[in-house]
């Protein structure tokens, strides 16, 4: 098979592998476009490739409007659109396709080069990752290589001969990329589109319904990395705040909307005890406006381009949603209290109960109350006894738990005893609440795993968890984990329920498991290097980088300033280099060249490589001899050629140049 490709005709090569790099850039996009783009891209790229291999004419042009006009109305039909960003690279991915089908000239190969380009620079709207730049590095070499090949018109040039030019002009332009990079003024968010917070990503809720955190279990996608300044906090202090959801319909958690007056609505209250802790977060990108922080965090996070405000119920907002990689710094404090110390108006919001659900765990409700043990016990005593049932009632922590029905809290104590967090979480408020006591959810990320190469914490999506918090006179608003009942490694250790793997991670845990998390550690390490020296350079590291070099209040004039500073003294080197180039070339040969040019201008049929001898005879053939300043010419062409060959010459190189400053060239020659 390899064979019989190198021996096809070079038309057919040449195409072959255009075909391939436009596939190879394509590829990173299918899981973002939808499946008949994908399909007609292939589709197209395969029917072009046998027309290659097959030496057979290229369809008409009306092929090519009968799949101009479905890939539109298809992107049409997809999006609603044909604006925007996802209807945008659909678009341009057939156009791509399409345009190989039309590939008659080097004209029509060059609009594929630059849609090519454009292309595999649409990848990173939807990802930056380390792996997606590594791919595209080599579709930029491959992209590179097809045009350099297409500059080589004459003969049959292997591909690895443009490949090497193409990997010299790489590497001749990756300095000045970097000093781009390093010092061009950042606008952020660098890669995303005002239509991109409108598209969700893998991540928490702002609403919860029974059974959708444990879908996130199911994604080993890394929600945030920490970095902790000191020792980090114990295991089952790692509770990192999200969304707070108090209000209950029967069917869907949501945050509450008090229709009391500002006056009445509660405040957070916040009192901290014991140390600090400090750690920087590295956030993924989310499309939500949180900023997740460790329970409490009372001081504002000092992330750049945001404005942090903290909500009544502790969680920190941003002003806008998280559309790319954010880094901030934080500090919590793992002992705190918050809410009212007292019983206020607004704690009443916390104790509905939708009409007409779960009737049977209200009535478990007015038993616990009309129990001797349990008549006049407090909101502790109260708290405890839920928490006993769930350790001795026989209930399991489990990622299938079935599919709930209407009465879900019911569903839980009484019948299926199965559930994820949020089924615990929701069935523990719920019971809460009609014992009279204030409760809500709160979700969040709880635990977290130490990566041994950086030290940085890795908090998984499949970390995604949910608490409750009850409403305890004297104390506030108390923490209370309902999952560590019934699963107390689910809180207390690194332990997790783990999601179905696939055959590839099967077979790796299978021959050597500590070497497939290594490996695992090992990349996301590197990924994470990425992230923080990469997609985190901001407007702050570049201003952090000019205080370094010695300014005092930096700004972006400061960084114009020493970005045209560096491109004039670039252009300053390249100057000297070309004059030592220049210097470093043989003089007489240089001397040689001026003389041809000026006989050449005259009309007399010479090269800059005629011998000067042979220069001589051609001038005293066409010209008139008689004439002082062509017997000058004449007489100054030989003496040049004895100062190359001749043992002892007459004149010296600087002689024969100062001579061929003052020699009267003839300006038109005519035959004799």
């Amino acid at each position: 098979m390899f064979s019989r490709l190198t021996s096809l005709p070079r038309e057919a090569r040449d195409t072959l592998f255009l075909l391939g790099v436009i596939a190879w850039t394509i590829a990173p996009q299918v899981g973002n476009l939808p499946l008949w783009c994908s399909a007609m891209a292939a589709g197209i790229l395969l029917w072009r490739g046998w027309i290659a291999v097959r030496n057979q004419p290229l369809p008409s042009r009306w092929w090519l409007m009968v799949l101009l006009v479905l890939a539109t109305a298809g992107t049409a039909f997809t999006y609603k659109t044909i604006m925007g960003r996802d209807a945008g690279v659909t678009f341009i991915v057939v156009l791509l396709a399409l345009k190989t089908l039309e590939m008659r000239a080097r004209r029509d190969a060059f609009v594929i080069f630059f849609l090519g380009f454009f292309t595999l620079l649409s990848n990173f709207f939807f990802s930056q990752s380390l792996l997606t730049a590594a791919c595209m590095l080599v579709a930029l070499l491959g992209l590179l290589t097809a045009l350099v090949n297409a500059h080589m018109p004459v003969g049959r040039p292997p591909l690895m001969q443009a490949a090497k030019t193409a990997g010299w002009m790489a590497l001749l332009g990756a300095p000045i990329m970097a000093v781009l990079f390093v010092l061009f003024p950042r606008i952020a968010p660098l890669w995303g589109l005002p239509g991109d917070a409108m598209s969700g990503r893998s991540g928490l809720s702002a609403s919860m319904q029974v059974g959708t955190i444990a879908s996130l279990a199911l994604d080993d996608s890394i929600a945030m990395r920490v970095r902790f300044d000191g020792p980090p906090p114990l295991q089952p202090d790692l509770y990192f705040r999200g969304p707070v959801l108090s209000s209950f319909d029967g069917r869907e958690w949501r945050p509450l909307r008090s229709n009391l007056p500002a006056r009445y609505q509660l405040q957070p209250e916040v009192q901290v005890l014991g140390a600090p802790v400090k750690y920087q977060v590295t956030l993924a990108a989310n499309n939500r406006p949180w900023l997740l922080v460790l329970d409490a965090t009372p001081t504002k996070p000092e992330v750049v381009g945001y404005t942090p405000t903290m909500t009544p119920d502790l969680q920190w907002l941003s002003d806008r949603p998280i559309a790319d990689l954010v880094r901030y710094s934080a500090t919590s404090y793992p002992q705190f209290r918050h809410g009212p110390q007292r019983l206020a108006v607004g704690l009443q919001d916390y104790l509905d109960l939708p009409a007409g659900f779960n009737p049977r765990t209200k009535q478990l409700a007015t038993d616990m109350r009309s129990s001797p043990a349990l008549a006049r016990a407090d909101t502790p005593a109260l708290v405890n006894a839920v928490m006993e049932r769930l350790r001795t009632g026989g209930y399991e922590y489990t990622l299938e738990p079935g599919v709930y029905g209407t009465h879900t809290a019911d569903e839980f104590w009484f019948d299926r005893k199965l559930g994820f967090c949020e089924h615990i979480a929701s069935s523990f408020v719920l019971l809460m609440r009609a014992l009279d006591v204030p409760a809500r959810i709160v979700t969040g990320y709880q635990g977290g795993q130490v990566n041994s190469v950086d030290g940085f914490w890795t908090v998984r999506q499949s970390d995604a968890h949910a608490w409750a918090e009850v409403w305890v006179a004297g104390q506030g608003w108390v923490r209370v984990d309902p999952t560590s009942a019934v699963s107390p490694a689910r809180t207390g250790s690194f332990t997790r329920l783990q999601a179905p793997q696939n055959v590839f991670t099967q077979a790796l845990n299978t021959v050597s498991p500590g070497f497939a998390i290594n490996l695992r550690a090992m990349w996301e390490a590197a990924n994470n290097r990425w992230n923080q020296w990469v997609l985190n350079y901001s407007q702050a590291k570049q201003l952090d980088l000019l205080r370094n070099l010695g300014f005092e209040t930096p700004s972006w004039e400061d960084l114009s300033y020493v970005l045209i500073a560096i491109i004039v003294a670039v252009s300053l080197l390249a100057a000297a280099w070309t004059l030592w180039e220049r210097h470093r070339q043989d003089p007489w040969l240089r001397l040689l060249h001026q003389a041809a040019a000026r006989l050449h201008q005259a009309g007399l049929a010479v090269t800059p490589n005629t011998p000067p001898r042979q220069m001589a005879a051609l001038l005293q053939a066409q010209a008139d001899t008689d004439n002082a300043g062509t017997a000058e010419v004449h007489r100054w062409l030989l003496q040049l050629e004895a100062w190359r060959y001749s043992a002892a010459p007459h004149a010296t190189l600087g002689t024969l140049q100062r001579e061929f400053r003052r020699l009267r060239w003839p300006e038109r020659l005519s035959a004799s």
